[in-house]
């Protein structure tokens, strides 16, 4: 999210949580200098930021001056920058690039050092690819460790997504297919969206 009208729009439909990237790299880039809620009620919102590799300090700053609940690494960020930012009192999800069935095996060394993990599809560059990677690759995670389904997730999805029977399952990250260009949300599509993963049957 980066456009002030967008935002207020998506807000309005009260999503869980609303992702702010802070990667220069990335078109959605939110280049904004204020808190992009200053001017809303959308307390009960939680505000993910999503860095990359950025130094510790510069994630706390901005932590700070934006008012972030969630920080989301996208990087190659190490345990130890994990531990850094989670000992703050920041919540932290680390993504988990999904290439290969084997690649869920190897989360121990984040135990206790994130929140969450949020699994995505592999690509050769950060950020996301818009495709969808195997689900069946997650029927094995058992680690106790809530996590974030990402990957291609379009408006058809929400009732495939509610047969998934994986235990760990949090929360849905949509993105690049809710989108009228990048960083513009389709507010009709998501509201549909989120009005069918929040019925129970």
């Amino acid at each position: 999210m980066r456009d002030p009208d967008n935002i207020r729009l998506v807000a309005g439909l009260k999503p869980d949580y609303m992702g702010f990237i802070f990667y220069p790299g990335s078109p959605r880039h939110y280049s904004g200098t204020v808190d992009p809620f200053i001017h809303m009620d959308a307390v009960e919102i939680g505000k993910i930021g999503v860095f990359v590799d950025e130094p510790v300090n510069s994630v706390l700053y901005k932590a700070e001056r934006f008012h972030l609940n969630m920080i989301q690494l996208h990087g190659n960020e190490t345990p130890e920058y994990c531990y850094l930012i989670k000992k703050e009192g920041l919540r932290v999800i680390k993504v988990i690039r999904i290439s290969k069935a084997s690649d869920p095996d190897n989360l121990k060394i984040f135990e206790d050092l994130c929140d969450y993990f949020l699994f995505d599809t592999g690509g050769e560059k950060f950020g996301g690819t818009g495709k969808k990677f195997n689900w069946d690759i997650l029927d094995s995670y058992r680690m106790g460790i809530p996590f974030f389904l990402s990957g291609g997730i379009g408006p058809g999805d929400a009732g495939i997504i509610k047969e998934l029977d994986i235990p760990d399952l949090y929360a849905i990250d949509i993105n690049s297919r809710f989108e009228v260009s990048p960083g513009i949300k389709n507010v009709s599509n998501i509201k549909t969206f989120i009005h069918s993963i929040r019925q129970l049957t």
